[in-house]
């Protein structure tokens, strides 16, 4: 059984801190090193917990939550094995990794959807579009007061109190490229945090917030927090984000797949090999169990295929990228 997020979340940070460190975390004989994003932590952490078990001790397996930018910083230093991503690798990051000569398999794992959410309390918003969030967000509303009444007038005159992750997180890239247009273009005056535990609690504390973050932690809080649906720009349909219809396709632009990056050179270790072979096993189970959308079978046994023949580099291009569906994402796969 795999546990809460949130204890998991601890031991992570403490590990970071340089407060508990491997060796008083077990006697292991050998250590796998994970950093990167905290959306999908909880898989990779879930995934450790069985590997390690099955283990019975051999190896040991540590999960850092520096955001996406933060563990690819690491992973093309060479100070990780493995990188977990909310986005796929970007130019500056490949360059960075090539000028170390740092190798990489991706490996697409899950798939999820960000969610915008209000308080509870917040009877009036069901709804919103791409035009009224990218009003909000966009560089140049900084220091701008907004209340929900500016966005229609039945709503009340309550000032807007924004949370979202900070500009480390793959969400945060994902949301500024999807809702403002440009990755990391987004106003700078708003409650930042790379845990989305702190915006969960932002978001259940202030009347008038809206924040962002991934679904597994609204899935994770349900009544505590309140999804608001977004109008799908092709479609013009208010959808709101479930595991059904991210599944689906029908809830765009915020939909997207999450993603592992395995250093080649650590392939060289059996240990890492082995963790990777049971990662791509298990990980449609383990994302479901906290509150993620497996991939198809269909699409982890091309990411097993590419794993298996070590093709390394990346199907995107370095370039931000909204929108991908689920089927989208195998069509890449298949042709790489």
């Amino acid at each position: 059984m795999v546990k809460s997020k949130k204890l998991f979340k601890v031991s992570a940070l403490l590990v970071g801190l340089g407060i508990l460190g491997a060796s008083s975390l077990s006697s292991a004989s050998s250590l796998i090193k994970v950093d990167g994003s905290s959306t999908v932590y909880p898989i990779t952490e879930g995934v450790a917990e069985e590997f390690q078990k099955v283990k019975k001790g051999a190896v040991k397996v540590t999960v850092g939550i520096s955001g996406t930018g933060g563990g690819f910083k690491k992973f093309c230093r060479g100070e990780t094995d493995i990188s977990d991503a909310s986005r796929p690798i970007l130019k500056k990051e490949m360059e960075e990794c090539k000028k170390n000569g740092i190798e990489y398999i991706e490996l697409p794992v899950a798939y999820d959807g960000l969610s915008v959410v209000v308080n509870p309390k917040n009877k009036w918003a069901d709804c919103m579009t791409v035009e009224q969030l990218k009003k909000i967000w966009k560089p140049e509303s900084q220091g701008k007061k907004f209340y929900w009444s500016d966005f229609n007038p039945k709503w009340p005159k309550e000032e807007i109190k924004l949370c979202g992750p900070g500009s480390d997180s793959g969400t945060f890239d994902y949301f500024t490229e999807a809702i403002v247009g440009k990755a990391k273009a987004q106003r700078g005056d708003y409650t930042a945090s790379e845990d989305d535990n702190v915006l969960v609690q932002f978001a259940q504390r202030e009347k008038g917030a809206l924040c962002y973050f991934g679904l597994a932690y609204v899935e994770e809080n349900k009544g505590k927090i309140k999804p608001i649906a977004i109008k799908n720009p092709k479609t013009g349909k208010c959808v709101h984000p479930t595991l059904e219809t991210v599944k689906s396709g029908e809830y765009q632009p915020l939909s997207r797949p999450l993603f592992i990056y395995v250093n080649v050179k650590s392939l060289e270790r059996p240990e890492v090999k082995e963790f990777i072979d049971f990662y791509l096993k298990n990980a449609g189970k383990i994302s479901k169990q906290v509150g993620y959308i497996p991939l198809p079978d269909k699409a982890y046994e091309l990411a097993r295929k590419r794993f298996e023949k070590r093709e390394k580099g990346t199907v995107f291009g370095g370039e931000p990228e909204v929108g991908l569906t689920v089927e989208e994402l195998l069509k890449r796969e298949a042709k790489h």
